[in-house]
């Protein structure tokens, strides 16, 4: 990786130069001390005992997951091992833990850094929202010391997470031993997926006086992922589409590390984290349109859910024989070239005098990610040389999950495809996406002789944060030039009970790309959302006798300024994209500012050595989406359906959601890491955000499909608010014979006024009522094994990107084993599974039946209609790790 070095970069380097050359002279002219060595208790005990004692110390409500060794998490995927404590849950929408909700929270209120600080993230699909959420599927869990959940607020801790904070820690070459580290291989394969590969490794060094340190890792993996599954439209004569979605996808992480401390009471430290995820995909659907015009083959309906779309209401149970098969089949292939990088640079100082420390922290973070490019390849039974079968059986969608029952074989291959495929013009486009945050934070820690109060800690934090989304639309050749079929397709891959051709995304994305001379940019997608966010806090700890804890106030103050293209009657020039009339070049320019005072206490006391009572009350924010920000934004306009045109305002006007919430918990502590609690939590929320929605309004713009300027516009305000409350509970005890257990509850009570949501369900987004947790583990000096299973109940997922919605997920449960065999002290094999159930991903409809139909209410998302489901995969893993 090539660093541009800057300014400050230049100065630590030599700062840490310096040190290095100082304690070499230092250690010419005398001899170093003796120093004992550190003694490090590996396994999965000694995890959850440093993870026991995190969680005793604290002041706040605080839950961790530490490394078991370095190099190994408790799980394979870094949200999974975030998924194991108490209370929070994690999305799995493409085989990882990708997302994480604390306590029912939304994602988005969940506030991911670090060591402490801000991690810029995209995404690489251009079809869902763009939130605040950091994408855990970046990061690699090799790479990681440990994580802290902070579900109370104190002053000290970065504004932003509602629902709690997690701080992801790196390790430092001065906490490991000189010429310490790990190299390590993992081959995985999965009962649907390709098979994926992954070396990592990690090497510390530090030099005898233990003043300067050097820490290099890295990670890679590749392998393709495979869902296979059935999505439900019903826009477009109630079509059920078997679908194959495939991402190749290749990971490669990087970290570097230098510290040292050059004189009595000075540290210094530079850390450079580089990730990157390539995830180049398809999505293939064989539709079987189950509800033509004459209706002849539908059984039953849903006439509860009618619309422009199904007047008759929709069709829950078609049956189709061989003397009256269907007369249409349609096959379609979306294939993007998409990937997301994160890069962040940070600078840390501390300095330490008789009573007092000072903390430095200063850096970047940017990312880039989007679709590099959206292609689009489809035939259907009107074009010559489309052979595929005709659909004959039974279609049931009585129920959450669409059953497919063909009675004749369904397999087709590229052969009976036309022989020659063009792209498609409507659907062709480029949507780069780039965050990047500048922030630079002090730090005082005061030593004081107040009684009880014994340290007052004050600090000031500025970050520049900006979001920028564009989007590009194809020049395309005069005359559009088709490829070969054969060469855009590479095999089979299942869907259903049967196969269908796999894409050569590569092949796709060439083809397409041949035929496209230039881009011009869509205005009408591009958005710039500038905040600079600026804020002090002031905190006192105190302690005495039983007594410890802390108290303390944040100021915030946010500068908001969104650009955008006006909106302004400029006639469409020559050779630019039609759907820039009336947008002119000049730019529209929005600002806004808030501020606040977020107050926090957290107390802690020790009933006995051994039980602690704790109570914590704040109050916490969490900023607006970017997307919700943006200026205009307009989706639907002249792809392939008509009465999909959206025209999105969002508002810099918008406040933060706030929270005012309080814990109490009870923890009890006896033996090593065996822990008992209980934990009640309240938040109420308030400034809510969602969306005010107009059907059939004018904004001068005709859409070329249907010919007529006629829009759903939606505009985000601040709407009401809700309350999460609860009930957590957790066990961790270790026996003497080598076996023990972790188990976990949660109970979380999300409501809301139905009214701040579009689809008029008072619940939390992403917020199960039901959280369950439960390990058992065995573990001597040379074996180790672990059973692990987590369940969830039902939950809402709100998408309002264009063709998601909202729609509710049903309950899900894991089961997941670990294996390993230490063979010496340096050798290591493992083994992983994930998911032995092979539980299915279940979405249906969750909206009420008497919404109208518009881009945001979508018909098939009501009266409990199948959305999509799943197949349930097993992954297995075996790895051999060699630790030195």
């Amino acid at each position: 990786m090539k660093v541009k070095q800057t300014p400050i970069a230049a100065a630590v380097s030599l700062a840490l130069l310096g040190g290095s050359l100082a304690a070499q002279a230092q250690q010419a002219d005398a001899p170093a001390p003796a120093q004992l060595e550190q003694v490090v208790v590996t396994g999965i005990r000694a995890s959850l005992q440093t993870a026991a004692t995190i969680k005793k110390n604290a002041s706040a409500v605080v839950d961790a997951v530490s490394a078991e060794d370095v190099g190994k998490l408790p799980d394979s995927d870094v949200g999974q091992a975030l998924g194991r404590i108490p209370g929070v849950s994690v999305g799995r929408a493409f085989g990882q833990g990708a997302t994480v909700s604390i306590r029912g929270s939304d994602p988005q209120m969940t506030y991911t850094t670090l060591n402490g600080q801000t991690v810029a993230s995209t995404g690489w699909y251009d079809q869902l929202d763009i939130d605040r959420s950091f994408n855990y599927s970046l990061l690699p869990s090799e790479l990681i010391g440990g994580m802290e959940v902070y579900k109370s607020q104190q002053a000290d801790l970065t504004e932003g997470g509602i629902g709690g904070t997690v701080i992801v820690k790196t390790r430092k070459p001065l906490d490991l031993g000189a010429h310490s580290g790990f190299v390590s291989a993992k081959y995985g394969r999965g009962t649907i997926s390709d098979p994926e590969k992954e070396v990592s490794g990690l090497y510390s060094w530090k030099n005898d006086a233990k003043t300067f340190g050097v820490l290099a890792a890295a990670a890679h993996a590749q392998g393709a992922y495979i869902r296979r599954g059935v999505e439900a439209d019903n826009r477009w004569a109630g079509d059920v589409a078997p679908t194959a979605f495939v991402q190749d996808r290749k990971r490669d992480a990087i970290n570097l590390t230098l510290q040292a401390r050059p004189a009595q009471g000075l540290e210094l430290g530079l850390n450079l984290l580089r990730l990157k995820l390539v995830g180049d995909n398809s999505n293939s659907s064989d539709y079987i349109f189950q509800d033509p015009e004459n209706g002849t083959n539908c059984d039953k309906r849903n006439t509860d859910v009618k619309s422009p779309w199904n007047p008759n209401g929709m069709c829950v149970h078609s049956t189709t024989t061989a003397a009256n098969p269907l007369p249409n089949q349609f096959f379609q292939v979306w294939a993007r070239a998409a990937e997301m990088t994160s890069d962040s640079v940070t600078f840390d100082g501390h300095y330490k005098v008789d009573g007092a420390k000072f903390d430095l922290v200063a850096g970047t973070t940017k990312a880039k990610g989007g679709t590099k490019l959206t292609a689009n390849y489809q035939a259907g039974s009107w074009d010559a040389g489309f052979s595929v079968p005709k659909w004959q059986g039974t279609i049931d969608a009585t129920g959450h999950q669409i059953a497919v029952n063909p009675t004749s074989n369904q397999s087709f291959t590229a052969a009976q495809l036309p022989s020659q495929l063009a792209p498609q013009s409507w659907a062709t486009s480029q949507g780069p996406n780039r965050d990047q945050e500048k922030y630079a934070q002090l730090d005082a820690t005061i030593d004081l002789n107040w009684g009880a109060i014994n340290t007052f800690k004050t600090g000031v934090r500025f970050a520049d944060h900006t979001f920028e989304k564009r989007a590009y639309r194809p020049v395309w050749a005069a005359t559009i030039a088709s490829t070969n079929t054969a060469s855009l397709f590479d095999g089979t891959v299942e869907v259903a009970s049967w196969t269908i051709p796999r894409p050569n995304i590569d092949a796709m994305v060439a083809g397409t790309l041949k035929n496209i001379t230039g881009w011009n940019e869509d205005r009408s997608a591009y958005s710039e959302l500038s905040e600079k966010n600026k804020s002090a806090y002031g905190m006192f700890e105190f302690e005495a006798d039983n007594l410890r804890g802390n108290f303390g106030l944040r100021y915030i103050s946010t500068d908001v300024k969104s650009t955008g293209y006006k909106f302004d009657g400029t006639p469409l020039a020559a050779g630019d994209y039609a759907g820039n009339e009336n947008w002119g070049r000049g730019f529209d320019v929005k600002k806004s500012k808030y501020n606040d005072v977020l107050p926090s206490v957290n107390l802690a006391v020790d009933l006995r050595k051994d039980l602690v009572l704790r109570a914590a009350a704040a109050q916490a924010i969490t900023r607006p989406n970017f997307a919700n920000m943006f200026g205009i934004q307009v989706s639907g306009y002249n792809d392939d359906r008509v009465g999909n045109e959206t025209w999105t305002v969002g508002s810099v006007e918008l406040k933060p959601m706030k929270s005012s919430q309080i814990d109490l918990s009870l923890e009890y502590y006896y033996g090593r890491g065996n822990v008992l609690s209980a934990t009640f939590f309240n938040k109420d929320i308030q400034n809510f955000i969602t969306a005010n929605v107009q059907v059939n309004q004018k904004v001068g713009l005709v859409d070329p499909k249907s010919g007529v300027d006629n829009w759903t516009v939606q505009n985000f305000v601040n709407a009401g608010g809700g309350r999460l409350r609860g009930v957590e509970l957790q066990a961790n005890h270790a026996f003497n014979n080598g076996f023990g257990v972790v188990a976990n509850y949660t109970f979380t009570e999300g409501t809301a006024p139905k009214e701040s949501f579009a689809d008029q369900i008072g619940i939390f987004t992403q917020s199960s009522k039901h959280n369950v947790n439960l390990v058992g583990y065995y573990e001597t000096e040379a074996y180790f094994g672990r059973l692990a299973y987590n369940w969830r109940s039902k939950y809402i997922i709100r998408e309002n990107a264009y063709w998601y919605g909202n729609r509710m997920h049903a309950n899900y449960g894991t089961l997941d084993a670990s294996f390993g065999w230490n063979i010496n002290k340096w050798l290591k094999l493992s083994f992983d599974a994930v998911n032995l159930t092979k539980q299915d991903d279940i979405q249906y409809g969750a909206m009420a039946t008497n919404l109208p139909a518009d881009v945001l209410h979508k018909d098939p998302l009501k009266a409990g209609y199948p959305a999509w489901s799943f197949k349930g995969e097993t992954t297995y893993k075996i790895g051999l790790t060699a630790k030195f």
